[in-house]
C-alpha cells in the first residue's frame, strides 16, 4: 500500500494522539490537514495500558477521562512525618491510557478524521517532497507512506550520550481493601518509609480513587532495573508493612521504565522529520513527568504549522531547567546528594504550589535561587563545578524501547 498525505504521526501514544487532536482543530479560518496517524499492531509492539498523571489548573482539556484528581499532596519522610500541601490552583491528576484514547477517538471522528493504520515501520528518511515512511502493514503488505512532514513519537529504543543517566522504574498494583485504608481526597507523591538504594533512591506513591482502592506503585531512581521478584518483594513490603493495608486484592498491575538523562535528544532528524514526546526530549530529567510537557509540546508544533511556520518542536524544558536537572541527576548518581532527604527538605520547605512550578520549570530565576537555597548547597555547588570536565557516554545496556 503506498498513501501521499500532508502529515504522518509515527505512534499513536500520549504524544502521537495529542499531535493529531491538535491538528485537527485549526483556528479559525485555516483548513485541518490531512493526517495519517500509525500505531503498532496488535502484539508485542504496542504497549499495555498506563497511568498518566500531571497537574494544571481546572478545568482541563481531558477532564471527561480522568480516574481521579486530588486537591491536597502528602510527601512522608523516612520517620513517617508528612508533610501536605494543597496547591491551588493546581490540581494533581491522574489519567489512563485507554481512557485518554477513546476520548480523542471520539473528538477525531467525522469527516476529515486522521487515517488510521495499524503497521510496524522499518524506515523514515527524507525525500524531494518530504518525507518517506516505510514498513509493513498490520495484514503483512509492504507499506509506504509519502507526506511533507513526519512526527515520530515512539520512545527511543537506545539513550543518547550523557554526562548522568539514570532509569526511573517501577511497578504499581490496583489494589482493593477488605477495609477503608486510603483518603481518597489525598495522593502520596513520595512516601521515603522504603530501603533505600546506595545511588539514587526509592519511594512509595499512592494514588487513591475510593477509601478502599488505589494505585500503589513503588519507585526507584537508579542505574538498574530489578527483575519481578526484587518488585514484587519491594511491593509486598511496602503495602504489607509500611501502609498496613490488612487483606487486599491486586486488581491490575502495570510497571514501566523512564529515563532520566542530561543526554540532548535531537527533534529534528532530517529536513522534514521531527521526534516528539519522550524521543523528543519531553520527559523532565529530575522527576520523569512527562504529559504536560507533551501538550505544550505538540500545541506549539500544530501551532507553527496552521501558522504556516516548519513545525519544529520547540525545547520542551528550559536551559535553565536543564542544567538544574543535570546537577541533581549527578549528585544522585554520585552519592553526593541523598535523594530521599533531598526531595523531602524541597516538600517540607517549599510552598507546595511554587514547588509544582518549579518542577514544571515555570518559575523565575530569583525563585529557582530561593529553592536552590534549601538544597544541600555545599554538594550541589561541588556537582557544578565538577559537571564541565566530565565526558558524555552511550549508556551500557539502556534499551529503554
Amino acid at each position: 500500500m503506498t498513501h501521499e498525505t500532508d502529515v504522518i504521526v509515527v505512534g499513536a501514544g500520549a504524544a502521537g494522539l495529542s499531535l493529531a487532536y491538535r491538528l485537527r482543530t485549526p483556528p479559525p479560518g485555516r483548513p485541518a490537514p490531512d493526517v495519517t496517524l500509525v500505531d503498532a499492531p496488535a502484539g508485542p509492539l504496542r504497549p499495555p495500558e498506563r497511568t498518566w498523571c500531571f497537574w494544571e489548573t481546572s478545568p482541563g482539556d481531558f477532564d471527561g477521562a480522568l480516574t481521579a484528581s486530588w486537591d491536597s499532596l502528602r510527601v512522608r519522610g523516612r520517620d513517617g512525618a508528612a508533610s501536605v500541601g494543597r496547591p491551588a490552583p493546581y490540581r494533581y491528576k491522574m489519567l489512563r491510557s485507554g481512557a485518554f484514547e477513546t476520548l480523542l477517538a471520539r473528538r477525531l471522528d467525522g469527516p476529515g478524521a486522521p487515517r488510521r493504520v495499524a503497521a510496524r515501520i522499518d524506515g523514515i528518511r527524507d525525500v524531494a517532497s518530504g518525507a518517506e515512511v516505510t514498513g509493513v502493514a498490520a495484514d503483512g503488505s509492504p507499506l509506504t507512506l509519502r507526506g511533507r512532514w513526519v512526527f515520530d513519537s515512539r520512545p527511543p529504543r537506545v539513550l543518547p550520550p550523557a554526562r548522568t543517566t539514570l532509569l526511573q522504574h517501577f511497578r504499581g498494583w490496583f489494589v482493593r481493601t477488605d477495609r477503608p485504608s486510603f483518603d481518597p481526597r489525598t495522593a502520596d507523591l513520595m512516601d521515603f518509609r522504603t530501603p533505600q538504594p546506595p545511588h539514587g533512591l526509592s519511594f512509595g506513591y499512592v494514588l487513591p480513587t475510593s477509601a478502599h482502592e488505589a494505585l500503589v506503585e513503588y519507585t526507584e531512581f537508579s542505574r538498574e532495573v530489578l527483575d519481578d521478584a526484587g518488585y514484587d518483594a519491594a511491593l509486598r513490603h511496602y503495602v504489607q508493612q509500611v501502609l498496613g493495608l490488612g487483606p487486599f486484592e491486586v486488581t491490575a498491575s502495570e510497571q514501566g521504565v523512564i529515563p532520566m538523562t542530561d543526554g540532548r535528544f535531537p527533534r529534528r532528524v532530517g529536513r522534514s522529520v521531527f521526534r516528539i514526546g519522550t524521543a523528543g526530549g519531553a520527559t523532565r530529567p529530575s522527576t520523569g513527568y512527562t504529559f504536560a510537557a507533551v501538550q505544550r509540546q505538540t500545541g506549539a508544533v500544530a501551532a507553527a504549522y496552521h501558522a504556516g511556520r516548519v513545525p519544529e518542536p520547540p525545547p520542551a524544558h528550559s536551559a535553565r531547567a536543564r542544567a538544574m536537572d543535570a546537577v541533581l541527576l549527578r549528585g544522585l548518581d554520585s552519592g553526593r546528594v541523598d535523594g530521599a532527604a533531598f526531595f523531602e527538605g524541597l516538600f517540607r520547605r517549599v510552598p507546595m504550589e511554587r514547588l509544582l512550578r518549579f518542577l514544571d520549570g515555570d518559575t523565575r530565576p530569583y525563585e529557582d535561587f530561593a529553592i536552590g537555597l534549601r538544597t544541600p548547597v555545599g554538594p550541589m555547588l561541588r556537582t557544578v563545578a565538577e559537571l564541565p570536565w566530565l565526558t558524555r557516554r552511550a549508556p551500557r545496556g539502556r534499551d529503554v524501547g
